[in-house]
């Protein structure tokens, strides 16, 4: 699917701009990708052309059909909602004139309080262990985090559980995301959104097509590949390109993992390590390949179309962004009523409209569909056909979302990263 005139300027010069303003190094990954994206991505060799989000102010608001459900007497009236900045839909550039709070405000007569104060898992992480430790209330209803920071959250008893009997329509979680190691049954967590990590690369400087993880390896392209700094992102592709199971990974995968990286650090075959800075070096060609973000490699096909995204034989990194409730919180109950309204597909449907990830909820690729005929707008109908809002089961079934560590685990998996990152 082409980039829809409705976002294209913006995603176009997003990468310039930033980079003039000296942003892209070490600017938190989620904050870069959810500001741009355009462009297409390639599985097994075959084209499958994408658009993702860009950014906005998630404060103002949208509409799409509802839950039904009312804040009757008794029942909660407030809602604190933390979350990372441009997450949600907008009126600005959106498709609809109102938005998916606006609605559950109007619906619900809940007011909600969002909070954009989500720019880093450890940051925010930092803020409240002290208050959470104390069984202090820290005043946030629902906070979005990664995959790895909510199970930190649930191992140290920081979340309460979901009481599902207020969130039926967590039936509609897609099948590919039922039961992460850290949250089998999910009991805590509620994915809000999801994205890829795989390998980026531009063929005409590698020459061929690449179709495997260990392509990153092969010694003609010593000194023009990147990793990333996210530990669980290359140990996990590594490990896969290894036969290995991110998924169940051990000490002893881990070890495995960073040996093979170590070979490739001593023979000169890696030029860095980095954060979304690897960027410029595939822009400017000082990189060929890439262990990659899929919105970052989306964006720079607006300014070099022949760069692929990847999805390698062996599978690739999925990690969501999962909404969940800090223990104590005072409105509980809204919370898990916001928790299914945004499970409604129709709902969904109209979030995913602006933010372009990948959707968690069943049946809102047909309701946006449904909202593009209602509206007349061939644009927002043809989103069903991006395949980083809707991937397909096959694409999804070869995705793996990182082991949920242990805290002893979880040292002993950073240091020996660190140590072969050079950090």
């Amino acid at each position: 699917m082409a980039v829809t005139p409705k976002r294209q300027a913006i995603r176009r010069g997003s990468l310039d701009a930033l980079a003039a303003a000296g942003k892209i190094r070490g600017i938190d990954r989620r904050e870069f990708l959810r500001q741009i994206g355009a462009g297409a991505v390639l599985l097994g060799g075959g084209s499958l052309l994408a658009a993702c989000g860009v950014g906005g102010s998630g404060a103002t608001t949208t509409q799409a059909g509802g839950t039904g459900t009312t804040a009757a007497q008794g029942e909660p009236t407030e809602l604190n909602f933390a979350n990372w900045p441009f997450y949600i839909d907008s009126t600005d550039e959106g498709y609809f004139e109102t938005t998916s709070l606006a609605d559950f405000e109007a619906e619900t007569g809940i007011a909600i309080n969002y909070i954009e104060e989500i720019n880093d898992n450890d940051e925010f992480y930092g803020k409240v262990q002290a208050p959470l430790s104390q069984g202090q209330d820290i005043q946030r209803d629902i906070a979005v985090l990664t995959d790895w920071m909510a199970a930190r959250f649930i191992t140290r008893g920081f979340v309460e559980e979901i009481d599902k009997s207020n969130v039926p329509n967590a039936s509609n979680l897609v099948a590919a995301l039922q039961s992460p190691t850290f949250d089998p049954d999910r009991t805590y967590t509620l994915p809000w959104q999801s994205g890829l990590t795989a390998l980026g690369y531009d063929p005409n400087m590698t020459g061929r097509e690449l179709t495997s993880i260990n392509d990153i390896f092969d010694p003609a392209f010593a000194g023009k590949v990147t990793m990333l700094t996210e530990m669980r992102d290359t140990l996990g592709l590594v490990m896969l390109g290894l036969g290995l199971d991110p998924t169940q990974a051990t000490v002893d995968d881990a070890v495995a993992a960073t040996q093979k990286i170590q070979e490739a650090v001593d023979s000169g075959q890696i030029r860095s390590f980095t954060g979304n800075e690897y960027t410029v070096d595939l822009a400017s060609g000082d990189a060929w390949v890439s262990f990659a973000w899929s919105g970052d490699v989306i964006q720079l096909q607006a300014d070099n179309p022949d760069l692929q995204f990847l999805i390698p034989e062996e599978g690739l990194m999925l990690w969501s962004d999962n909404m969940l409730i800090p223990k104590g919180a005072r409105n509980k109950l809204a919370a898990e009523m916001w928790m299914n309204y945004a499970y409604d597909p129709r709902v969904a449907a109209k979030i995913e409209s602006w933010v372009n990830y990948i959707c968690p909820v069943q049946g809102a690729k047909e309701a946006i569909v449904e909202l593009g005929e209602e509206l007349g707008d061939d644009e927002l109908a043809a989103l069903a056909d991006d395949p980083l809002i809707f991937p397909d089961e096959a694409t999804l079934s070869r995705t793996n979302v990182f082991k949920g560590l242990a805290e002893e685990e979880e040292t002993e998996f950073n240091e020996l990263f660190q140590a072969v990152i050079g950090a």
